[in-house]
């Protein structure tokens, strides 16, 4: 069976079941897009077709966890860079960090606090967010960089010979990434 008839004959009762799990027409789009996705690459796994039915609907519970887990993740970054909160008049490197976390695409901003502050493997985070192993590492690699750059841009920080930043936090007027 191909993808195409898959879709033909499945497609309808896929958006109807998923609908029913995240009542939102356009994540629902998403996740059935996402589930046929997997479908079309994984095909060629399915050993039995009898089970076929059994099988797609699967791909879609997992598209739809994996979902629920990523909406979770945000929440929780979300609640992480509001407790990073300082004191009006006082400029620390807090208040940078926050601002550079803000800016961080989600792309980088989701490994990167799955792995420093989660504290989970860089495995563990490539199967969360289904995608290889080696984009979760650069994606993290990257995140620390434009951290860094941030201070950098910042504060005037500068990278010493053993590749840590040194430098102070300048006054908040001063700052090009907190104004």
């Amino acid at each position: 069976m191909t993808t195409k008839k898959i879709w033909k004959q499945y497609s309808e009762d896929l958006k109807q079941f998923i609908i029913s799990k995240v009542h939102e027409k356009t994540v629902t789009d998403d996740i059935l897009q996402d589930t046929f996705i997997k479908i079309h690459t994984k095909l060629h796994t399915l050993k039995n077709k009898n089970k076929l039915k059994s099988w797609i609907f699967t791909i879609a519970r997992n598209s739809i966890i994996d979902y629920f887990k990523t909406l979770k993740i945000s929440h929780e970054m979300g609640d992480i860079i509001s407790e990073i909160d300082t004191k009006e008049n006082e400029h620390t490197e807090r208040d940078c960090l926050r601002s550079i976390l803000k800016k961080l695409p989600k792309k980088y901003r989701t490994p990167l606090f799955l792995s420093d502050i989660r504290g989970l493997k860089q495995e563990e985070i490539a199967r969360r967010l289904n995608q290889p192993l080696s984009t979760t590492k650069s994606q993290i690699q990257r995140a620390r960089k434009r951290i860094a750059q941030g201070f950098i841009d910042c504060c005037g920080f500068v990278m010493n010979r053993d590749g840590k930043l040194v430098g102070e936090i300048q006054e908040k007027e001063d700052c090009k990434v907190c104004n």
